[in-house]
């Protein structure tokens, strides 16, 4: 017995030398995570979408909770707090970056600062875990109470159109358009920041940088709204509702620095309460992935909802399935299942639906937009 654990012992110390060794090795696919798929008919600005300006955000804040808690989801919702021309309808919290008590407190935090400067949205608290994957669409997900952002979102879709911003798991989302069923006429646009074509990882460094995680390639991160509620993600696509998806690929072309950080800081109330909770993440990204600056996922797809026009995306078939393209690599490191697109062209898959997918931006114009609207000069 004590021979035979020596030998597994020994085993898992190969398997994950070997491991690494592939990391290390110069080979661009994997450094990139960009494995060659068929193009996508991209369109500048487009194809045209309508994305009604009342505004929902549902958000995972956590912002500065740990030294690997994005700030993103509050840069989002400061930058659409500081909008024209948009009615900012409610605000749900759902579990994500972290547990739904430190999503919610979060948030309620920045919406308070906000309040202080004349935005006032108020906050629903949400889903603090995913959907039951067993569960049926028809049995309204659970024997759970409703919670009160399913209560209010089903309030707001009843009231007019809603752009809906998921910055997070979609589990409000779909737990709501199961208890509100005719709130899905509502849902003008879900704008989603997941999804992936076949076969990528989201590997930030892309052989650029200089971190210390393995041999200086730095993390592999994973696709996590889409790996949090997979099956949430899968219910909504199946209900055919228009829908954008903002995906990793594209917040890659946005970086925000320590000189972006210092012009927020200096505007001072909500601003330098962001920027202060962006510190630590920033060194994350400086130390462990290798890279002067992050890229602001969330905030990216808040520009998309303020200035579409701005980006370059297509239509394209959508599906939650296994990557099977990724193989033992995709599943060792617990990436096989993805919000996978194809081009509509390509053999459509058996569940699934149609969406936008926008993996390109111009992005000293985002920068721009980003810091006109979370510190404008003065």
């Amino acid at each position: 017995m004590a021979r035979a654990l020596r030998w597994a012992g020994v085993a898992a110390v190969v398997l994950a030398a070997l491991l690494v060794l592939t990391t290390a090795l110069p080979v661009r696919r994997w450094r990139t995570g960009q494995m060659p798929v068929p193009p996508l008919p991209l369109m500048p600005g487009g194809p045209e979408v309508d994305l009604p300006r009342r505004i929902w955000i549902d958000t995972d804040a956590a912002c500065g909770h740990a030294r690997t808690a994005d700030p993103d989801d509050c840069l989002a919702i400061l930058l659409l707090a500081r909008t024209p021309d948009v009615e900012l309808v409610g605000i749900s919290t759902v579990f994500g970056n972290a547990p739904l008590d430190v999503t919610d407190r979060t948030t309620r935090e920045l919406a308070a600062l906000l309040r202080g400067e004349g935005v006032d949205v108020p906050v629903y608290r949400g889903a603090a875990r995913p959907l039951d994957p067993r569960a049926a669409p028809g049995d309204r997900g659970s024997s759970a109470p409703e919670t009160p952002a399913q209560t209010a979102l089903g309030h707001a879709l009843a009231e007019g159109p809603l752009t809906i911003l998921s910055l997070g798991p979609l589990t409000n989302v779909e737990l709501t358009l199961r208890r509100h069923a005719a709130g899905a006429a509502g849902v003008g646009r879900l704008v989603a920041v997941m999804g992936r074509r076949p076969g990528h990882i989201f590997h930030p460094t892309e052989g650029r940088g200089a971190g210390a995680v393995l041999f200086g390639h730095g993390p592999v991160f994973r696709d996590l709204n889409l790996a949090e509620d997979p099956s949430a993600a899968a219910a909504l696509l199946a209900r055919r509702l228009p829908m954008t998806l903002v995906p990793y690929e594209v917040a890659r072309e946005v970086s925000v620095g320590a000189a972006d950080l210092d012009r927020m800081t200096a505007a001072g109330g909500a601003d330098a309460w962001v920027a202060r909770r962006s510190r630590e993440w920033l060194e994350f990204w400086r130390k462990d992935v290798g890279l002067a600056g992050f890229y602001p996922f969330d905030a990216v797809a808040a520009a998309y909802v303020d200035a579409p026009e701005l980006f370059s995306c297509a239509r394209v078939a959508a599906s939650v399935e296994t990557d099977a393209a990724l193989g033992w690599v995709g599943r060792l490191l617990g990436r096989a299942t993805g919000l996978l697109v194809r081009p509509l062209a390509a053999s459509a898959p058996p569940v699934g639906g149609r969406v936008v997918y926008c993996p390109q931006v111009a992005d000293s114009a985002v920068h721009h937009l980003m810091l006109q609207r979370l510190a404008p000069a003065s």
